[in-house]
């Protein structure tokens, strides 16, 4: 009896566990675009993001992401203007965010803290919010009252 338990335990380690393994823990595969964010200056700097459409991919966004290369991001697009609200949990690598206007204007750029529970929140209505590596927008000199589109000129609220 001893003999068949540890069988059948074996068993069941051998047929389920490579399927758990296996398991990918981002639940998404998202589209990639490249955003370009014009300064005031009027020069501007390209980004490459993930975008985040869906409530259920909004709501995971870059949970359990250890790494996320300099240059990259994710763009978050909701149906419409209202004041947002994101948190960092189970999200490993510190992150920037900057909370956008339907006309793509930036409004708003905090830091936020890995792991935290606190909310960080728009000051105003915005349609979109992106997501960088922290200190990406000061070490390129993007602040609020710059521009982004898409990197093909197509305004953010005419592609979504």
């Amino acid at each position: 009896m001893q003999n068949n338990r540890a069988i059948l335990t074996l068993v069941v380690l051998v047929c389920f566990l490579p399927l758990y393994a296996g398991c990918d823990t981002r639940a998404f595969k998202l589209p990639k675009t490249d955003l370009l964010i014009t300064k005031a200056d009027g020069s501007s700097v390209k980004v490459n993001v993930e975008l985040a459409v869906k409530a259920e991919e909004r709501n995971y966004g870059f949970m359990n992401r250890k790494n996320i290369p300099d240059g990259t991001g994710m763009l978050f697009v909701f149906e419409r203007d209202q004041q947002l609200h994101f948190w960092m949990k189970n999200t490993p690598h510190p992150l920037s965010i900057a909370y956008i206007d339907s006309s793509g204007l930036i409004r708003d750029i905090f830091d936020m803290t890995p792991f935290s529970l606190a909310s960080t929140s728009s000051t105003r209505s915005v349609r979109f919010a992106l997501e960088v590596p922290q200190g990406w927008f000061a070490a390129e000199g993007i602040s609020t009252g710059d521009h982004i589109q898409l990197a093909n000129g197509t305004p953010l609220k005419n592609h979504f």
